[in-house]
């Protein structure tokens, strides 16, 4: 019986590092936020959101089964992290198998269609206040996204969802009970962890946006099926996927989000680990790989589409060559593997 922790050899520093830095950066950065001190408040405020970070990645990762050896170690850590990053409302097999069809479909699965709800479903009224909410940089359709996988127990007739009311009740009273202590001790603590999860949302939508120019399905059900309108093949799911990488001179900063955005190496080969995906994507393309979109090109359109994004019915085009190829490249929104439920 193999008595192996991680999966792969390799992994036993780089996974190391990667979790002592979640759960050590989470506490430190909880800590610094109660602090007397403005600059040790900020320091407090970044280092907690870069650790949620680091474990919404991580979740990506033992969702795959590339850090633990025992699938069960994997799930356990999974859950763990969610609780890190305020995704534990879901289970953690759910978010799996919701992520893991995105793969197999090659398509963007997502289980609240938002556009058509902003579009035609929801009142004028709340449609502005989300508009407006976007325009100013906060990330609301990703706290509808939150919010909906709350409520989605206790609106749905779907008596798989029904069965986590109580999970997701449990959940609501412990982070609901223990943010109120935090408030009580110090309004300004609660106020700054708001900050900082807010600054993982922004950083994970940010990145999610510009990964792929899939098709966008809202499927309730485990088997629901997408439409059979195209070939969705390898070919497919490469050309209309992009590794909008942190830098294209300075590889090492892309370990701020554990390398994920390496984004064709991971779809080609789902199961190679984060601290692999520089050389799969080096040894797969090369140095002038088309797919390849720094993060510099897409500021812009980050900035132009912010509200176009909430709405449009694609998302935008990305042209073969130049520096502004990305410009018309408005992004998804609303397909974060934290609330694929």
């Amino acid at each position: 019986m193999s008595t192996q922790l991680y999966r792969y050899a390799d992994g036993r520093l780089a996974n190391n590092l990667a979790i002592a830095y979640a759960l050590g950066g989470y506490t430190l950065g909880f800590a610094l936020l109660f602090a007397d001190s403005g600059v040790l408040n900020a320091a407090g405020t970044l280092l907690l959101g870069h650790a949620m970070i680091i474990a919404a990645y991580l979740i990506h990762e033992f969702a795959h089964g590339t850090i633990f050896a025992k699938p069960n170690h994997n799930e356990r850590a999974g859950e763990v992290a969610s609780w890190l990053c305020g995704s534990c409302y879901a289970g953690f097999q759910d978010l799996r198998k919701k992520h893991m069809r995105h793969h197999v479909d090659r398509a963007d699965v997502i289980t609240f269609d938002t556009k058509d709800f902003l579009n035609q479903r929801c009142p004028s009224g709340f449609r502005r206040v989300v508009l407006a909410a976007e325009w100013a940089y906060v990330p609301a359709v990703e706290l509808i996204m939150h919010c909906y996988v709350i409520l989605l127990p206790f609106i749905t007739d779907n008596e798989k969802h029904r069965a986590n009311r109580r999970k997701v009740a449990v959940t609501l009273l412990v982070r609901g009970l223990l943010f109120t202590l935090v408030a009580v001790v110090s309004l300004k603590a609660a106020l700054l962890y708001f900050v900082a999860w807010s600054i993982m949302l922004t950083v994970l939508r940010f990145t999610d946006a510009y990964q792929h120019t899939y098709d966008a399905f809202a499927v309730l059900e485990d088997g629901g099926k997408i439409p059979n309108d195209k070939q969705r093949d390898r070919v497919y799911e490469q050309m209309n996927t992009y590794s909008n990488v942190v830098s294209v001179r300075w590889p090492v900063l892309d370990l701020l989000l554990l390398n994920f955005a390496y984004h064709n190496a991971h779809h080609e080969k789902p199961v190679a680990p984060w601290y692999r995906l520089r050389k799969l994507h080096q040894e797969l393309y090369g140095e002038t790989y088309g797919q390849v979109l720094p993060m510099h090109l897409l500021f812009k359109s980050f900035h132009q589409h912010r509200m176009r994004r909430v709405t449009a019915e694609d998302y935008g085009v990305v042209e073969p060559v130049g520096e502004r190829r990305a410009d018309g490249f408005y992004g998804a929104v609303g397909v974060s593997f934290l609330t694929a439920v």
